[in-house]
């Protein structure tokens, strides 16, 4: 990509070489003073009282405000704090953060603080941060779970950085397209960002139409997936591989739907433990000054409504007894055990097995949540697909019915992995570990119970997902959902996978109140991760009906 001249190079950042990350600070600091000083002597030419952080510094100072806070190395945090106390010394505004911590939903001192992470936790984030050039949100709220966190970025670098058979700028633009279609700004900044520094056309990002006509090609699939994954054909999958001079390859199309996939499950863990913006986007900082009371109305603009109102307590917004909380945990500790003696005792018909699902699944189409809440985007992000009217849809509704995909004929075991791992070597394997991590994650604890077996539950709502698709396991007695899974806990569920963007921190408290934060990103987990499986199954069976 050309340079511009005065550009701040940040790449050198990244390297693992204390002496390298030096002399890149060191050039660093540089530019950013020569810029401020100009900056400062144009403002008081003009007589100006406070110079603005103008002609690309503010990004740069927002950046170094980033570093400060959220650099994993003891050396680059300390640097640019020193870069913005000399900026500041020049009489120039330096930016502050806005909000506390990754998280909305989980106070700040809940999470793991940056510099204060333990040796094993230090390498992953030095090894995050050199992958991505940044620590971010989703990495600080996903590390309670090292082992995923682990496995989730190695795959996603493999999906973004490694050689594919997608060029790089297109791999962030379809992550852009995934995101858009839940009005994820979050995601959605973080790889306009991306796209620009591999060099991607700036005119792009001025909507789908400005993109090349392949891309457009994919936008009707993007939809598919993310909202009714039911509907998609092996005639969609024609379509796009046999359009002239703008056909996908297969290799590519597998590429780009687990890329789709990847970043639509990715909407919903962002919205469901409610991520936070980065520091030095849009949304996370702020140049104004703070109030006196550390609270004003440039903060509300910006989302931030004062750390007080958004961790009044543990329970939220939602006053409880703690009593009724150890209630809750006990009551759900007895219904599995009850279930379990249930399964040695006696076993249900197939017949009944089969009636169990068609009612769990019609009874899933009216579970939904009695808020409007709509998230609002910090950016618009619906120039980046087309149809915007085109959502979720149970997909029983209205008197059309789609037949039950049974996973006896079609699993990712049998069939998904062995495809993509033919098409896109390496990716398959990836993605099977990542799934077996998230559905079999357990540390054997239950709020302040420890020594349990919690499969029965984690089974429950991997299934409960996948039965919200219209997926069945014909050896799951679906009866054992609604013993486990009370309503508010499912309007959770269904919010987070089916539209994420209508998640509200109301909802994050209201189910398993007595549970660690650290559990409820558990249950986020194993939602991300039965999302992308059951979108990966329905696009993958209609590649398979097409290449047979």
């Amino acid at each position: 990509m050309e340079e511009r001249e005065g550009e701040v190079r940040w790449d050198g950042l990244c390297s693992r070489d204390a002496a390298a990350r030096a002399a890149a600070l060191d050039t660093i600091g540089q530019a950013v003073l020569r810029r401020a000083e100009s900056v400062a002597s144009g403002a008081a030419a003009d007589g100006l009282p406070v110079p603005a952080a103008r002609d690309g510094l503010g990004e740069a100072l927002a950046r170094l405000l980033m570093l400060s806070k959220r650099c994993p190395f003891p050396d680059v945090r300390e640097k640019s704090e020193a870069i913005l106390g000399g900026v500041q010394e020049l009489g120039i505004r330096i930016p502050r953060p806005l909000g506390h911590g990754p998280s909305r939903f989980i106070p700040e001192k809940e999470t793991i603080q940056v510099g204060k992470e333990d040796a094993a936790m230090h390498t992953l984030f030095a090894e995050s941060f050199a992958t991505l050039g940044r620590l971010d949100n989703v990495t600080l709220v996903m590390v309670f779970h090292p082992q995923y966190l682990e496995s989730f970025l190695k795959t996603q670098h493999y999906l973004l950085q490694m050689d594919g058979p997608l060029p790089l700028h297109y791999r962030h633009y379809i992550g852009i397209m995934a995101a858009a279609r839940h009005q994820c700004s979050y995601l959605v900044n973080l790889h306009v960002n991306d796209f620009l520094h591999v060099g991607g056309d700036p005119k792009w990002l001025n909507g789908l139409e400005n993109a090349p006509q392949k891309l457009q090609n994919l936008g009707e699939l993007n939809k598919m997936l993310a909202h009714r994954p039911w509907l998609i054909t092996k005639e969609h999958i024609e379509q796009l591989l046999k359009t002239e001079e703008n056909s996908w390859s297969l290799a590519e199309l597998i590429h780009a739907v687990v890329l789709l996939t990847h970043y639509h499950s990715l909407a919903s863990f962002t919205f469901g433990c409610g991520i936070s913006p980065e520091i030095d986007c849009e949304g996370g900082h702020t140049f104004r000054p703070p109030s006196v009371s550390n609270y004003c109305i440039c903060d509300i603009t910006n989302g931030y409504h004062g750390v007080d109102e958004i961790h009044a307590s543990p329970a939220g917004s939602i006053p409880v007894s703690s009593t009724e909380s150890v209630c809750e945990v006990e009551a759900l500790m007895e219904k599995m055990k009850q279930l379990q003696e249930c399964r040695d005792e006696e076993e249900a018909s197939q017949e009944e097995m089969a009636t169990r699902f068609e009612r769990e699944k019609r009874e899933s189409m009216f579970v939904c949540s009695s808020e409007d809440e709509e998230s609002a985007a910090t950016r618009d992000v619906s120039r980046h697909f087309e149809d915007t009217s085109y959502g979720y849809k149970d997909f029983s509704r209205h008197g059309m019915h789609v037949p039950t995909f049974r996973v006896q004929d079609y699993s990712w075991e049998d069939h998904g992995y062995s495809l993509v791992n033919r098409l896109y070597p390496d990716v398959g394997q990836l993605l099977d570990e990542k799934f077996h991590i998230a559905y079999n994650l357990t540390y054997n604890t239950m709020a302040m119970h420890k020594d349990v077996d919690t499969s029965m539950l984690r089974r429950a709502i991997w299934n409960y997902i996948h039965c919200m698709f219209g997926i069945r396991y014909d050896d799951y007695d679906y009866g054992e959902i609604n013993q486990l899974l009370d309503r508010s806990f499912k309007v959770y569920i269904k919010t987070v996978v089916c539209t994420p963007e209508k998640t509200t921190k109301r909802m994050y408290d209201s189910f398993w109140r007595q549970f660690e934060h650290s559990e409820k990103v558990h249950v986020n987990l194993l939602l991300v991760e039965a999302r992308m499986q059951a979108e990966l199954l329905y696009a993958l069976r209609a590649i398979t009906r097409y290449m047979t």
